[in-house]
């Protein structure tokens, strides 16, 4: 993931949205840039990101300068409620090993979490609406989606292999 976001920091620039506005993100080389990341300590180096994350969005999607402080309040609260959301959810178990029982509330637990981020995007999708039109709010989704494939095409995957103990992310 922080291999992920690294390349899309690389790759995107940075020059507007860093969060010290004495380096010219642009001008930098890869290995200047990934030096100064490396310094920052790691609550800074989150606030980049996230602000980052911010920015982009906000470009991606074209939002007017009198938007922008409103829109990212509310992504801000819609990305902090669905990582709440996800973090009822203990995705580190191995279904072989579980009875029918136990892997039947997993299972149930899965489809109630799933179901609480669904409303809270719907939730989220109507106040995006009180300040950005219904088609950035989708486009917005339509941008989640394909960052999560790209992020899960990039995923190691060790399916096939019975012998690791690694236990694959489960998605619910």
């Amino acid at each position: 993931m922080k291999k992920i976001l690294f390349t899309l920091f690389i790759i995107y620039g940075f020059s507007l949205h860093a969060q010290r506005t004495d380096y010219d993100w642009k001008k930098m080389d890869p290995k200047q840039r990934k030096e100064i990341i490396n310094n920052l300590s790691p609550e800074e180096r989150k606030e980049l990101l996230k602000k980052f994350r911010d920015n982009m969005m906000l470009d991606n999607l074209n939002v007017d300068a009198k938007d922008k402080a409103a829109f990212t309040a509310i992504y801000n609260e819609y990305i902090d409620n669905q990582k709440q959301i996800k973090s009822q959810f203990n995705p580190d178990f191995d279904p072989d090993k579980m009875t029918d029982e136990e892997a039947k509330v997993k299972l149930q637990q899965s489809f109630e979490l799933g179901q609480k981020l669904l409303d809270n995007r719907k939730k989220y999708a109507e106040k995006m609406q009180q300040v950005i039109p219904c088609q950035k709010v989708l486009k917005l989704f339509q941008s989640e989606w394909k960052m999560r494939d790209k992020m899960n095409d990039r995923k190691p995957h060790d399916h096939d292999n019975k012998d690791s103990m690694a236990t694959p992310k489960q998605n619910p």
